[in-house]
């Protein structure tokens, strides 16, 4: 059984910074494929980033080059760094991880951490 904790999201500003942690637990963090994703109220959530088992980088074009996707083996974190953002980021952001390696299908979520941006 994995465990994914969310943490860094909260209030910023317009063209502010905000970095995401995700903290894994049970099995072998190295493996997994994992990836973030968002919900803003009233819609689908939605693919935002993804990072594979050797460090290959998938991202939404609405993120592209302000998003950075990281991971930690060590720490068995994942890393989300949201630079330029802006009030359309405004979602509830969710950490996934697959046990099998897939990027494009995850079978543990974390809770969600709430990221705001004001205008």
């Amino acid at each position: 059984q994995v465990q994914l904790v969310e943490s860094g999201g909260g209030l910023v500003q317009a063209g502010g910074s905000l970095r995401l942690s995700c903290a894994a637990s049970g099995g072998t963090f190295s493996m997994y494929a994992m990836g973030w994703f968002r919900q803003a109220p009233g819609k689908d959530r939605e693919f935002v980033a993804a990072i594979s088992r050797s460090v290959m980088t998938y991202y939404a074009d609405s993120v592209k080059g302000r998003f950075t996707i990281s991971r930690d083996n060590a720490k068995n974190t994942v890393y989300l760094q949201m630079n330029s953002l802006k009030p359309e980021d405004t979602a509830v952001y969710y950490c996934a991880a697959d046990t099998y390696g897939r990027i494009y299908q995850y079978n543990y979520w974390g809770q969600g951490t709430q990221v705001t941006v004001s205008s």
